[in-house]
């Protein structure tokens, strides 16, 4: 994901915001909140209003001037499964080691969620992502580092719509066309927006991109 410069002065909200200073650690987190609102809305998850609406004074009447990481916590379900539950968990420790990963499994397991995201103030020890890897079976684990998280990558006037068909789209997909799945042009797990996406091997990606002949040109990517 591209990454972008993190304010090192108080940031000035006016648009929508009345005006509100936040502090940079504030600011920075305020702006990574609303990315992974928005990403956990377009991976299909309910969120509430109050968050996707969230400006820098609702920011800061809900976390306080200088926001807890722990605080920060989410919890969203699919809204035709209440059992498909994901957690986002912001680490304090710059670098995220085995105990920490430790703590938030057991949690997960404890309120019986398999799926998480990790929002990084800076990385995760080699051994933690080991123990994430040996976890893979249990529990789904991603990770972002916060410059990741700072603009909406979606957003970007390069990056064309995205749409991850379901398991019946992408049957009825190859049935039309008569394919295989290997057929398709691939998207590796790593690329930026399948990241967003949280893309899973074998899923398809639809992408409609501008054309000034068509109005629109289609393609689908299968994620390796």
């Amino acid at each position: 994901m591209m990454e972008v410069d993190t304010p090192t002065e108080p940031t000035n909200f006016n648009r929508g915001g009345g005006g509100v200073t936040l502090t940079p650690e504030a600011s920075r987190l305020f702006r990574v909140y609303k990315t992974v609102s928005s990403m956990l809305t377009k991976r299909g998850y309910m969120v509430s209003r109050e968050m996707r609406e969230m400006t820098p004074m609702s920011f800061t009447e809900r976390f306080g001037e200088f926001p807890s990481r722990e605080g920060l916590t989410i919890l969203v379900e699919k809204p035709d499964d209440s059992t498909n539950q994901l957690f986002v968990f912001f680490p304090e420790d710059e670098k995220v080691g085995v105990k920490p990963i430790k703590i938030l499994t057991d949690r997960m397991k404890d309120e019986q969620v398999s799926n998480a995201i990790l929002v990084l103030r800076g990385d995760i020890t080699p051994f933690a992502k080991q123990a994430v890897m040996e976890m893979s079976d249990s529990f789904r684990i991603e990770h972002f580092k916060e410059p990741e998280l700072l603009v909406d990558i979606t957003q970007h006037t390069l990056v064309p719509e995205h749409l991850v068909l379901s398991q019946n789209e992408k049957q009825e997909l190859l049935k039309r066309y008569r394919l295989r799945e290997t057929q398709l042009p691939r998207i590796q797990p790593n690329d930026p927006v399948a990241r967003y996406y949280g893309m899973k091997r074998g899923q398809v990606v639809k992408i409609i991109r501008p054309s000034e002949t068509a109005g629109r040109y289609v393609t689908y990517r299968v994620c390796l």
